[in-house]
């Protein structure tokens, strides 16, 4: 495919070079996703100051566990990104009939498929859900049950939007893509504030607001854009199209490789529906709080080198392609460990500042400071996850990453079942998930190097090292500043919390900083332009 393509028009956002813009791409997409996760977090703070960490705040986040499955074997990123290498291969060679055609086969047949599937969810919720769950929440189902039914059809609008979103990125339109998840906390956080005022139970009220934003953020807002491009979509349910096969047989491998951090939190919540009231929240929240980093940082430079790496493929670009992997694995690291690190130290504060008000102040917030702390553990190992997928994905080679990937699925439900029967009991759930990434992020590093025929390995390791080593310094420092200005441990301590993490967090950072460009790591240089096109 990659001779076949050389020599054609592209039609990405380029610069003068004639390479796809991935640094204002990241940018973009960067930003989108740090305001989604703030308002993630907002979301989750304000769960917690109404309702506090209990039995209706774990059936609630157990009502997604059904949904999210689906999400994520169909509705997330598996379908556009298995979409976007072939319509962009159409786009891009002055086939846009064929692109169009495509885009309207796949959507018609997913779409029917996926509605068949909703209604059969539906009816058969609840033994789903004792399948789903261990038998201490089986008392909770039908509450459980009740709020998985109203987020069902959220689905439809996360596929749609998905398939949608892969069009605009191929395209190079990043921005209402980043509006999608934003919308959608938001909607929940109004469910929170308003609506479960008249529901019952109250928490039902989050649940009507995520089916409320999801069509919104997911739905609506694509579509208005993609009358911009000139979407040309009539029902179809033509399955003999070549590129229309191509895109199914991409996107059964993708499934599983691109829904590995998903399916891991599914697992920790059967997991941990067999312990006390609040555990499940708590491995929720911290899950969360560590996949904040993770969707700012490595799912949105994955998501804005991904279309550069499929040009780079399609023009048989392979020097370009390699040296876009490094540099974007390079960067990833150099953010991701400092960020890790920070997180680790500062846990009792993150959790006090975030949730040690209104209800959530009476909760114990032990467990979730040591799941946040074993979860930091893999957060550079996760943000490297998305980046390698894509390059296989990029290639059209779907086949061994998913191998891989499930591979060390199997490791980690190992792993989950060793160290739960050893004192460390549910904290061993977040242990077994960094652990597994670790392991998934070395191997899947090492296999992309053999089938992209080399990746410099000696400059991501050099990162790796320096980063560890001002990282270490930076960890100094902050434990060195937690133990000389201990936190107040009078109500209203969350105040102090917060200016801790900003004073230590500033400071950390700016060590960490100052020793990175002291050694000369050309990523200082990539922050510091970022900053100042910001600025401008």
């Amino acid at each position: 495919m990659a001779s076949m393509m050389h020599g054609y028009p592209l039609r990405f956002m380029e610069d003068q070079g004639g390479k796809p813009q991935v640094g204002r791409a990241s940018l973009i997409m960067g930003a989108s996703l740090l305001l989604s996760r703030v308002l993630g977090i907002v979301r989750d703070m304000i769960m917690t100051a109404q309702f506090g960490r209990n039995e209706f705040t774990d059936a609630y986040s157990l009502a997604f566990v059904i949904p999210d499955l689906l999400f994520f074997l169909i509705a997330g990123g598996a379908l556009s990104s298995a979409f976007i290498p072939v319509f962009s291969e159409y786009l891009h060679t002055d086939r846009k009939r064929d692109a169009w055609h495509v885009f309207s086969s796949v959507t018609t047949i997913m779409a029917a498929a996926l509605l068949v599937m909703i209604v059969l969810v539906g009816v058969y919720t609840e033994p789903l859900l004792r399948l789903a769950l261990q038998p201490e929440q089986h008392a909770n189902i039908p509450m459980i049950a009740q709020m998985s039914r109203i987020v069902l059809p959220a689905q439809f609008a996360f596929f749609l939007g998905g398939l949608m979103f892969g069009t605009l990125y191929a395209h190079q339109r990043f921005s209402i893509p980043g509006l999608g998840p934003n919308v959608y906390n938001i909607g929940i956080i109004l469910g929170a504030l308003i609506l479960s005022h008249f529901v019952h139970p109250g928490i039902a009220g989050m649940a009507w607001g995520a089916l409320i934003g999801a069509f919104v953020g997911n739905f609506f807002l694509p579509a208005w854009e993609m009358r911009k491009i000139g979407v040309n979509f009539k029902m179809s349910f033509d399955t003999k199209h070549p590129g229309v096969r191509k895109v199914f047989v991409l996107m059964l491998p993708v499934v599983f490789g691109l829904s590995l951090p998903g399916v891991y939190g599914i697992l920790m919540r059967y997991f941990g529906s067999g312990f006390v009231d609040g555990i499940v929240t708590s491995l929720d929240l911290s899950n969360k709080l560590m996949q904040a980093p993770l969707g700012v940082f490595g799912q949105s430079f994955a998501i804005a080198v991904f279309p550069a790496l499929s040009q780079f493929f399609a023009q048989d670009r392979m020097d370009m392609f390699r040296e876009q992997i490094v540099k974007t694995m390079r960067t990833a690291l150099y953010i991701s460990i400092p960020i890790s690190i920070y997180m680790a130290v500062m846990a009792p504060d993150i959790v006090n500042a975030l949730f040690g008000y209104g209800k959530g102040a009476k909760s114990d917030p032990t467990a979730l400071i040591v799941c946040l702390r074993l979860f930091c553990l893999g957060i550079p190992a996760w943000c490297m996850h998305p980046i390698l997928m894509r390059g296989y994905f990029a290639m059209q080679k779907s086949v061994k990453p998913i191998v891989l990937g499930t591979a060390t699925t199997v490791v980690f439900i190992g792993l989950a079942f060793a160290l739960l029967a050893t004192p460390l009991s549910f904290m061993g759930l977040p242990l077994a998930s960094s652990l597994s990434a670790i392991f998934l992020a070395i191997l899947m590093t090492f296999t992309l190097r053999k089938d992209a025929k080399g990746l410099e390995l000696r400059q991501i390791g050099k990162a790796l090292d320096q980063s560890l080593l001002a990282g270490v310094a930076m960890c100094v420092l902050l434990v060195g500043l937690c133990l000389l200005w201990a936190p107040a441990a009078q109500p209203g301590g969350y105040v102090w919390s917060f200016t801790r993490l900003i004073v230590f967090g500033f400071l950390g950072m700016g060590l960490y900083t100052f020793i990175t460009k002291k050694m000369g790591m050309p990523e200082t240089a990539t922050i510091d332009r970022a900053l100042a096109k910001m600025k401008r």
